[in-house]
């Protein structure tokens, strides 16, 4: 492999690349995607992941260096790259052979060169899906020991660690809490939920961000151009939008497109490639739903399926307009990357809809979604979610509703009327005035019996508590103001205290709770399952139901009614 062919030999992410005949690169190698091609050879390519880069270039420079660190993110956003950066940034020595640890590997080194070849002694990179055992980990645990042969620290790259089996993690434990001083290892993952927390705790850990589509559009127009590729701004927009911040699979879209147009990239043939519906369309069917047109609603549909437009990316344009509208209602703009018409349309569309709308046009899409995903017949489907949107276009404004419904029902919604004074006779027919007695307030009514208060308490938001005071407790002695109470079940150990706080809360009046072990009633449930059997009973013994049985000897009494069981 030549020097030239070695310089992008693997995939990711490459800025600032000095272009290259077509014609040589065709005649020196065979085609490599662009995802290899361009896969960054520096820190200075790596896009996206500045705080990380920052944090790595502090630590070189301090000597803080970790000796082992843990790179987790989606696919395709540098996670490997950087490992075998930070290995090139650690065994770099300079064009000179004098240099150290550097954020800057110069890439000319033969240990940076080795490494970007992948053939460094000293640099083992293992696939954690393929080698997922002890034996694997037993290997590298036993490799440690010896001192590297070349560079200056033993690196291990460990991809996909989150592969590993449990026992090769408990294997691995000890060696990554104290290695040599001489070894680095480099994780990386995509789950770093299932790596275990003893693992985590022992590792320095970046999370890589996805790629902000801006970014991703201005290093796939440097990367178009190196390849004397013509290719329309509104094509580059969609691709960097179908990424989702992964710079691979952008990279990868890019590569079709280009073989997909024949060195000509157009926004209408990627739109059809990627099987989009054009953000016109997707404004105008919004439009409609809105204006509650279903059959203006279902003709754009069907047209979008004689296109062969998928019905989730149609229902997913829809909420990408909907997410649009609300930023612009709450003044944080839209897209960056819309052009000045789509974002003006986003303003008149937040500003012609109330948040109750915008959620709920969201909701409904949201749950069309997952529909349009399970359903048999996805354009079926779609056509149903449509329906749902035009009629809930028709639904009034809950806010409006209530404002009308008070305004129509004053009287019944407005706060009572103060308790008129007692009617008086003439003052000349009143007897003399007796002084009032020096008496407080009258209490507030309390509930005349125990069960009276359980269904009180539950009747005020308690229901919890008034479950375990029907099941859990048995009365021993009921006042308006006192209780005394057995527990049948442990109640813990703040139980009065916090039951006379409630007490107080929803009846406006002070308790007095005590636990004892006297004689108690049953538990309110025990009571009323004896008096469904007594009610069951004294039916069973009526001669019409007896009568009844008797015809028909297999009948069972399934139930009884809670007026029988009262009266029982």
């Amino acid at each position: 492999m030549t020097d030239d062919e070695s310089q992008h030999d693997e995939p990711g992410l490459g800025l600032d690349l000095p272009a290259q005949p077509l014609e040589k690169s065709a005649a020196a190698s065979p085609y490599r995607v662009l995802a290899r091609k361009y896969r960054p050879q520096s820190f200075g390519e790596l896009i996206g992941q500045d705080a990380m880069v920052r944090t790595l270039g502090n630590a070189i420079d301090s000597g803080r260096i970790a000796h082992a660190f843990l790179l987790t993110g989606v696919r395709g956003v540098g996670k490997t790259s950087t490992a075998r950066l930070v290995a090139k940034a650690l065994n770099c020595i300079g064009p000179d052979g004098k240099g150290g640890p550097t954020i800057d590997p110069c890439g000319v080194c033969e240990p940076c060169r080795a490494i970007a070849e992948g053939r460094h002694i000293d640099v083992t990179e293992m696939d954690a899906a393929s080698h997922t055992g002890v034996d694997d980990v037993r290997e590298i645990i036993e490799a440690v020991r010896y001192s590297a042969v070349s560079a200056r620290f033993k690196i291990y790259i460990i991809d996909e660690v989150h592969m590993l089996t449990k026992n090769a993690f408990n294997a691995l434990l000890k060696t990554l809490e104290e290695p040599p001083a001489h070894v680095k290892f480099l994780f990386a993952t995509t789950e770093v939920n299932k790596v275990p927390v003893t693992v985590l705790s022992r590792c320095q850990r970046f999370d890589l961000r996805r790629i902000p589509a801006e970014k991703l559009v201005d290093h796939f127009q440097r990367i178009a151009e190196i390849e004397q590729v013509s290719i329309e701004p509104d094509a580059l927009l969609m691709i960097a939008r179908a990424a989702e911040g992964s710079a691979r699979d952008g990279l990868s879209l890019l590569d079709q497109a280009i073989a997909h147009g024949g060195g000509e990239v157009k926004a209408e043939a990627v739109r059809d490639m990627l099987g989009l519906a054009d953000r016109g369309r997707v404004r105008r069917l919004l439009s409609l739903l809105i204006a509650g047109d279903a059959s203006g609603s279902l003709a754009e549909l069907d047209e979008a399926q004689a296109l062969g437009i998928d019905p989730t990316a149609l229902l997913r344009g829809l909420m990408e307009q909907i997410h649009a509208a609300s930023r612009a209602k709450a003044g944080r703009g839209g897209d960056p990357l819309a052009s000045v018409e789509e974002r003006a349309a986003s303003e008149e569309l937040g500003g012609s809809l109330g948040w109750s709308q915008l959620h709920r046009l969201w909701q409904l899409l949201l749950k069309g979604l997952s529909d349009v995903s399970l359903a048999p017949d996805p354009n079926e489907a779609a056509a149903m979610v449509l329906l749902r949107l035009v009629h809930a276009a028709d639904l009034p404004d809950p806010a409006a509703l209530l404002a009308r419904l008070q305004g129509q029902g004053e009287g019944a919604v407005s706060a009572p009327a103060a308790r008129p004074a007692p009617s008086a006779a003439p003052r000349a027919e009143m007897p003399a005035p007796v002084p009032a007695p020096a008496f407080e307030p009258a209490a507030p009514s309390l509930p005349p019996s125990f069960p009276a208060l359980v269904d009180f308490i539950e009747s005020k938001g308690k229901a919890i508590r008034a479950v375990q005071l029907r099941n859990q407790i048995g009365l021993i002695r009921y006042a308006p103001g006192e209780l005394a109470l057995k527990p049948l079940q442990p109640l813990g150990a703040n139980f009065t205290r916090e039951f006379e706080a409630e007490l107080r809360s929803v009846t406006g009046a002070p308790w007095q709770v005590t636990l004892g072990d006297g004689e108690a009633n049953p538990s309110l449930a025990a009571q009323h399952k004896m008096a469904e059997e007594r009610a069951r009973d004294a039916i069973l013994r009526e001669p019409s139901v007896a009568a009844v049985f008797s015809a028909f000897p297999d009948a069972i009494l399934e139930s009884v009614s809670p007026k029988d069981v009262n009266h029982a």
